[in-house]
């Protein structure tokens, strides 16, 4: 792939990224009510929902916040304990400072949170963004980490494999001024623009949950972009111990890629080889679904999340 077409393909894919705060839910307070109980770890806030049972730790994608997993806590809680983090500067956080690099600070955060509460070998379940963030916290902290289900998340962006990491700086780079610069009227419409054709199948809902971006700092927004957009996480994958799920999303009428209509196979192993250094990663589609599996396919995407979680 050129450079030029792996800018374009970038830029269009980073998009799904940006949405990753227009999930299912209809309002954003947290999913369980006032009852649900938070704290902050480092550059996370973490609400806990559920009395017992097997601790199951939900990371949204770029700009998420409890609210994205509200049918999966629901069920959930029911038993295990879940907890729900949002990542600073996303749904109404405050951005952390500009020093260091953010993801890493998350990272740390995660590991200080699982250490401090004494969680034996947690499920991390991430959506974009979160998948990433879960993925490469697997490869580095393997005895921290149950088991994971990384939902359309991946070590490397789709289509970044195929550019050096001097391109893929700079892309990121221009990913990140582009965010940064869009006006807030012009973001949301982005937003809504995307979660029409990319995020979700159903109208109704995009419309319904795209002004939920609005909640989340666009600088903060830009730089995890970015920040995703420019790594390559793939061979740290080789340290993790966990298994790992990846599922991803498929439909038919999304399935063109310039002149080649790809099929749910292909791009099920398309992804299987971004995840190839894994020791133990399995990646299934659910369709018909896009960004959002968890809205699209909630029944599917529900049953294949409890099986995996009780089979390991």
């Amino acid at each position: 792939m050129s450079y030029r077409l792996a800018l374009r393909a970038a830029a269009l894919l980073m998009a799904a990224a940006v949405a990753s705060t227009l999930h299912a839910a209809p309002s954003a307070t947290s999913p369980a009510g006032a009852s649900a109980q938070a704290v902050q770890v480092g550059t996370l806030k973490v609400e806990r929902h559920g009395k017992a049972g097997r601790p199951v730790i939900l990371i949204p994608g770029l700009a998420g916040g409890p609210w994205v997993w509200k049918e999966t806590i629901a069920e959930l809680e029911k038993s295990h304990v879940v907890y729900a983090v949002t990542l600073a500067g996303f749904d109404g956080t405050p951005a952390p400072s500009a020093d260091g690099n953010w993801m890493d600070r998350a990272d740390a955060s995660l590991a200080q949170f699982i250490t401090q509460n004494h969680l034996e070998k947690p499920v991390l379940v991430g959506h974009s963004l979160g998948g990433t963030l879960a993925l490469r916290f697997a490869g580095r902290h393997p005895d921290l980490t149950g088991a994971v289900v990384a939902v359309d998340g991946l070590p490397i962006f789709p289509g970044m494999e195929r550019v050096t990491a001097e391109q893929r700086a700079a892309i990121a780079g221009q990913l990140k001024a582009k965010t940064e610069s869009a006006t807030p009227e012009e973001f949301k419409a982005q937003q809504l623009a995307y979660m029409q054709t990319v995020g979700t199948l159903d109208p109704a809902t995009a419309q319904r949950v795209a002004p939920l971006n609005a909640r989340s700092d666009q600088k903060a927004v830009a730089r995890y972009m970015a920040e995703d957009a420019g790594a390559d996480y793939r061979p740290e994958l080789k340290a993790a111990k966990a298994p790992i799920l990846e599922i991803t999303a498929f439909a038919d009428q999304d399935a063109q890629m310039g002149p080649v209509k790809i099929t749910e196979a292909q791009k099920v192993a398309y992804y299987t080889s971004l995840l190839a250094d894994a020791p133990q990663a399995r990646v299934i589609a659910l369709a018909p679904s896009r960004h959002y599996v968890m809205l699209d396919q909630p029944a599917a995407f529900g049953k294949a999340l409890n099986d995996f979680i009780g089979a390991h």
